[in-house]
């Protein structure tokens, strides 16, 4: 009777409820989802945040959003909402059935923001049928043994980095700050594409390629020529900005982002977009021609050497069945995941060392009495410790890591998640959890000298489980050749730092404030 009541007037006047029956139906939502009746209310969290998902969207876009879940966490506890249907656990006790354990929860749907030229990435897709073909074709690049085989290309790449931080830090007489962020990028992008790809990008030569075009034409030099951004910087930058809003339904973010693209035109990111562009195209066609000659020859693929044509990165994925237009979608893919994370890592290690000197000395002490080799370098008490330390607070993908509960839910320390329930881990607040690790902010490499069970679980810079980051075991090995190296040449002897902190903004992937980290001798 009382239905009646209601609808009788809207059914009298149909023109007012074409324009009624959304706010109402509006309403309701809203109601329920403030109300005791959802099917999260017994997880805590401030009203705005039950109310709409555009609460945690404003927050990713502005920059902050892993450093306020993080606040939530503190005022709510271990378990707070973050959207009417999302929640963030700062326990690390719930990693392993979120990520790892029997293969972990599958992923939200909007990681397809993060697919490139249309097509799925090992890191966008969400399907692990789909993505597991691709991941296994170049699984073996990754491994222990094929880096060990390598080891002189990434070598070659981290000298070439010494004697360019060498000469913009001891050979800058004018003592003017250096951005080494963008050395570091350099490096990384050189060492992905050198190892990988089969062809090295070339970033840490592309100052001295220009001061050689100006001496030919006689062209005089300013003080900012000594800080050349690299190339592929361009490209890099265009592609953590997508971070700000990858939450959103994907129709509505490729409206987004074509718009962005359009209004932030500028012409150093197009030129950036297409010279990578052009770069992998020529390293794919490279990887089809070794291909057709093999196949010509008969004599098949050395699928033992890494550095073999037939089987570089590009060669694998397409002896695998993906497509030149994948192949090329996956190869710019690794050169900006390779390039934005291990630049931003390597970039705070020696940020935090010339903070340190203490602590630069400690590990100089250690890398010039044992004079390590390649396989001794990960065993380096104190150089692990200056690396893990490194990753744990450089935070280059700080913010959370959502999952989809399953269909039968899930049960965490006697809290229920009912099926569908975006669940998550910030990395920002596990790694800065004072309970796990004391004074977080501080730069400790000792902690990991006899680190707890729980310091080991938390620190999660490249993800945990099958689908953390694939080349994680090649980043790694980047860092402590280059550290090695850099503190064996004592490049950093008399650095100072300009900030005393790295200030980011926390998208998906960090943005660094300004796109520097500088350094000054």
């Amino acid at each position: 009777m009382a239905l009646h009541a209601v609808l009788a007037p809207l059914l009298a006047y149909p023109y007012l409820t074409f324009f009624l029956l959304p706010l109402i139906l509006f309403t309701i939502r809203l109601l329920y989802r403030i109300s005791p009746l959802h099917t999260l209310a017994h997880v805590p969290g401030p009203v705005s945040v039950r109310i709409s998902s555009l609460w945690l969207t404003y927050h990713a876009w502005i920059g902050d959003e892993a450093s306020t879940v993080h606040a939530l966490h503190e005022k709510y506890g271990p378990n707070v909402r973050t959207g009417p249907n999302s929640v963030d656990v700062s326990d690390g006790a719930a990693l392993a059935a979120i990520y790892s354990e029997k293969g972990g929860f599958g992923k939200a749907a909007f990681y397809a923001n993060f697919d490139i030229d249309g097509h799925k990435s090992i890191f966008s897709e969400t399907d692990p049928m789909q993505r597991a073909p691709r991941a296994k074709a170049v699984a073996v690049l990754f491994s222990t043994s094929s880096l060990r085989q390598g080891q002189d290309i990434i070598y070659q790449v981290v000298d070439r980095f010494v004697e360019r931080l060498a000469s913009g830090g001891h050979g800058n007489q004018k003592g003017r700050p250096l951005n080494i962020l963008n050395l570091t990028r350099g490096l990384a992008v050189d060492a992905v594409s050198s190892y990988l790809l089969g062809k090295s990008y070339g970033a840490l030569d592309e100052k001295a390629a220009i001061e050689e075009k100006r001496a030919v034409k006689k062209e005089l030099t300013n003080d900012h020529d000594h800080d050349h951004e690299m190339s592929a910087s361009g490209m890099v930058n265009c592609f953590v900005a997508v971070g700000r809003f990858w939450y959103l339904p994907t129709t509505i973010f490729k409206i987004l982002e074509s718009f962005d693209a359009w209004w932030n035109a500028e012409d150093e990111v197009s030129q950036s977009l297409s010279l990578v562009d052009d770069f992998v195209a020529n390293v794919v066609k490279e990887a089809e021609t070794a291909i057709r000659v093999s196949n010509d020859n008969e004599k098949g693929s050395n699928l033992d050497d890494p550095g073999h044509p037939t089987t570089s990165y590009p060669a694998r994925m397409l002896q695998s069945g993906l497509t030149a237009s994948e192949v090329r979608a996956q190869c710019k893919d690794l050169i900006f995941a390779g390039t934005d994370s291990t630049g931003m890592n390597l970039g705070t290690i020696l940020f935090h060392l010339a903070r340190n000197p203490e602590c630069y000395a400690k590990l100089r002490q250690e890398i010039l009495t044992t004079n390590p080799s390649f396989d001794d370098l990960q065993s380096l008490p104190y150089l692990r410790g200056v690396v893990k330390e490194g990753l744990r607070l450089s935070l280059a993908n700080p913010s959370r890591l959502p999952r989809i509960v399953p269909s039968q839910g899930w049960t965490f320390k006697g809290t229920h998640f009912p099926p569908g329930t975006e669940i998550s881990c910030t990395p920002y607040s596990l790694h800065l959890n004072p309970a796990v690790f004391s004074d977080p902010l501080a730069f400790r490499p000792e902690r990991w000298s006899n680190p707890s069970e729980e310091m080991n679980r938390d620190a999660i810079p490249f993800g945990l489980g099958p689908r953390q980051c694939i080349a994680r075991n090649l980043a790694t090995v980047e860092l402590f050749c280059a550290v090695e190296r850099v503190v064996k040449a004592d490049v950093l002897k008399g650095a100072k730092t300009l900030a005393d902190k790295i200030e980011i903004l926390e998208w998906f992937n960090s943005k660094v404030v300004g796109e520097r980290i500088d350094l000054v001798w």
